[in-house]
């Protein structure tokens, strides 16, 4: 196997509920970008530590969910199917290692980006940055931050709904929410300098590029000419119903009226830390 067997890699880092999966579904039309059929491959978060990520189980249930119930003998393209196919015969192999990563972009054009997208890389140990820029041939990563407290919200809504416990953001004391918000998978995503840290540590200077969820939808065309030019691909004209495409919309529900000053303090330290890091968040942060 080559020392460098990921090639080059775009890596999405995240943070959830930051507009990343509405950029997944944009960027996936750009003909020098390939994604697998499942856009959470999760290999570096296997690898560094969380092992029942890729369990035969999981692995199967996100088959099912990602390829097998989309199939329609009526609709579907039978040579895209067998694509899927063809990536799943990978996905269901063994052992779990950096050639069975790799192998899972085998189908990609010459000269394309293996681009995995998971917001779980924002919670890599320091070390692993620089072990996967090692292994790369070109190594290009993005890190999306949208204003803390909106993002906190927004994940928090997402979760109670998609769990089935919205009742909950009706009822729930400030204790409650803090509680909750304080778990380490909700918490975790919210500590922006903490992640940029760690990646800045690791990584060549020319491997990071962080932009902010607003600038998505407010300076769309720039944002993503900007990226663009920093992965060093050819400028796209993205489809339209793309681009006005809405991904996994969190239920409308305007925060308590407490909710701000309760996380008020912890909010200021975020964005200190960004600011600190030399990043300049927009106004409305």
């Amino acid at each position: 196997m080559s020392d460098r067997p990921f090639g080059a890699l775009f890596l999405s880092v995240g943070a959830s509920k930051c507009g990343t999966t509405w950029l997944y579904s944009v960027l996936q039309t750009h003909p020098q970008l390939h994604f697998t059929p499942e856009k959470e491959l999760h290999y570096f978060h296997y690898k560094y530590g969380n092992k029942g990520i890729l369990s035969n189980q999981r692995r199967m249930k996100n088959a099912q969910a990602r390829v097998l119930s989309r199939i329609d003998p009526e609709a579907s393209n039978i040579r895209r199917v067998r694509h899927q196919m063809l990536f799943l015969g990978d996905y269901f192999s063994d052992p779990i290692d950096d050639t069975w990563y790799a192998n899972l972009f085998r189908l990609k054009r010459a000269g394309a980006y293996s681009c995995d997208f998971s917001n779980f890389h924002a919670l890599l140990p320091a070390h692993a940055w620089g072990e996967i820029a090692d292994r790369s041939e070109k190594l290009r990563v993005l890190f999306t931050m949208r204003d803390p407290l909106d993002r906190l919200w927004s994940h928090i809504k997402f979760h109670l709904e998609v769990t089935g416990q919205a009742t909950a953001l009706d009822t729930w004391t400030p204790e409650e929410f803090w509680a909750f918000a304080k778990r380490p998978f909700i918490w975790d995503n919210c500590e922006y300098g903490h992640a940029l840290r760690k990646m800045t540590n690791g990584l060549g200077t020319d491997m990071l590029h962080v932009q902010f969820y607003e600038d998505l939808f407010d300076r769309t065309d720039d944002t993503l000419a900007t990226l663009e030019g920093f992965l060093g691909v050819d400028a796209f004209e993205y489809p339209a119903e793309r681009l006005v495409r809405k991904v996994n919309v969190s239920p409308r529900r305007p925060m308590p009226d407490f909710f701000p000053d309760l996380f008020g303090p912890e909010v200021d330290r975020i964005r200190r830390e960004v600011e600190e890091l030399g990043y300049t968040p927009p106004k409305s942060w």
